[in-house]
């Protein structure tokens, strides 16, 4: 992701890390004693050789802009590592990023790298993509066959759904107190009949119901309010037909059915604000938030890894990318997918339009009411302030002390709060992140001395 000798910075480096640990392993090498034969042009190439504790160095290639396409940064190190990208490949790109690594011109990469990045490109190039459209790959091989899955997953997830009602029912009318003493192996057994029946976003739902007995003072009313959410989408799925088409489809991305992208394209000048991984032990979910310049729309991005693999969609907060993105179906249309890239993504001092915490409230209010199951809702706040609240937590609080918004304990504890403080210094700042039942979890911020994006991921 280089054009004309934009470089990423070090933190847009290490939000690629697939965790901590390779964070600060990629730290370690990102200074040359280690390097040798390092290059990097202008296309977004970048190589390298890591001395390591066997006889041979390894040889280390990134593809920083994904090939002519732009899909994503790629890796490819000699070390044994399973990570991607792997520390290697992380020192290498925080050496490019301070800006130790060149290559004399008319020289190019060494046979070693040039023959990999020769042919990803030849895999990622324009002419193939113009091919499968022209051959229809996208398309079912049998529409009829496709249906008629379509209709027997649907008759077991009804299956699944009645089950899970009667399950609840039961639940409820023995008393919630039963589900402190049976423990978490009656939720496990019940989401694996939802795996059975297809329906992987009610087997979620129905795991988190497994830890709250036993997440401290409280828990039968939060139990109780999760319930009724679920209870809320089986009755979703099971009335479905009556719905209108943006809930009926919000329930069944909610139920774990595959979306695809609807309408038309839309090309943009998308500010990327944050980027964000979790993980829950089989799979790493990264979340990639956009804001068009001109359209004034936030997009959210979704890319998936498997455990101790970071996710393939990779794009550092703080630069603009000049691409398509289409929607997804369903209530609040946050949800896209990236389509073409019509240039590299350069650094950018552009910002969204902020609000106050009663209008990110508000706008929260209006988003869960048109989808019951939504998490979070981003909001951009303006001249807001982290203190401590009463209660003893943190809180962003409005400049002129009017209201406050907590901050999640996830959040509080984390190193991102501490940066966020330092930058504020008791004077107001603006911050990205996603407000939700349990707070506002910041994902990035910008000072009024700088409009560079800081993330705090």
């Amino acid at each position: 992701m280089t054009q004309q000798g934009v470089r990423w910075t070090t933190d847009q480096v290490l939000a690629l890390a697939p965790d901590a640990s390779s964070r600060k392993a990629g730290s370690k090498l990102g200074l040359a004693g280690p390097w040798s034969e390092t290059g990097s042009s202008d296309e977004g190439a970048v190589w390298g050789l890591c001395k390591g504790s066997g006889s041979k160095p390894y040889q280390t290639i990134v593809d920083t802009g994904g090939g002519p396409n732009g899909t994503g940064p790629a890796y490819k190190c000699s070390c044994p590592s399973r990570k991607f990208p792997c520390k290697h490949a992380l020192g290498l790109l925080i050496l490019w990023a301070d800006g130790d690594t060149g290559t004399p011109a008319g020289q190019g990469p060494p046979d070693w790298a040039g023959q990999w990045l020769e042919a990803r490109r030849k895999r990622t190039g324009p002419e193939q993509d113009a091919a499968a459209g022209a051959s229809g790959a996208a398309a079912p091989a049998d529409p009829e066959a496709a249906r008629r899955r379509a209709e027997r997953r649907a008759l077991r997830i009804t299956a699944g759904a009645s089950e899970l009602e009667q399950r609840l029912t039961d639940l409820l009318r023995g008393g919630l107190a039963q589900a402190e003493q049976a423990g978490y192996g009656l939720w496990e057994e019940t989401a694996a009949r939802m795996v059975d029946a297809q329906a992987p976003g009610l087997a979620s739902r129905v795991r988190e119901l497994g830890a709250i007995p036993a997440s401290g003072p409280g828990w039968p009313v939060r139990l109780l309010e999760e319930c009724a959410l679920l209870h809320l989408l089986d009755q979703g799925w099971l009335h479905r037909a009556a719905l209108p088409d943006d809930l009926a489809a919000t329930v069944r991305t909610r139920i774990g059915l595959p979306a695809s992208s609807k309408g038309p394209a839309l090309r943009d000048n998308w500010l990327i604000l944050s980027q964000r991984d979790t993980a829950d032990g089989h799979l790493t979910t990264r979340r990639i938030w956009l804001y068009g310049s001109e359209s004034a729309r936030t997009a959210l991005l979704l890319s998936f890894g498997a455990a101790g693999r970071a996710p393939s969609l990779a794009l550092p907060a703080g630069l603009t990318l000049d691409a398509e993105i289409a929607g997804h179906p369903g209530a609040g249309a946050l949800r896209a997918e990236l389509g073409e890239q019509f240039s590299a993504p350069v650094p950018s001092g552009g910002r969204p339009v902020g609000v106050d915490v009663a209008q990110a409230l508000s706008a929260y209010g209006q988003a869960l009411s048109a989808d019951p199951w939504l998490e979070s809702w981003p909001a951009t706040l303006t001249d807001v302030i982290p203190t401590q609240s009463p209660e003893g937590g943190w809180q962003l609080a409005d400049a002129d002390g009017k209201a406050a918004l907590p901050l999640p304990t996830s959040a509080a504890t984390s190193p991102g709060l501490w940066r966020l403080v330092a930058l504020s210094g008791g004077a107001p700042v603006t911050v990205f992140g996603e407000c939700g039942h349990t707070g506002f979890h910041p994902l990035s911020t910008w000072t009024r001395a700088s409009p560079k994006v800081i993330s705090l991921c």
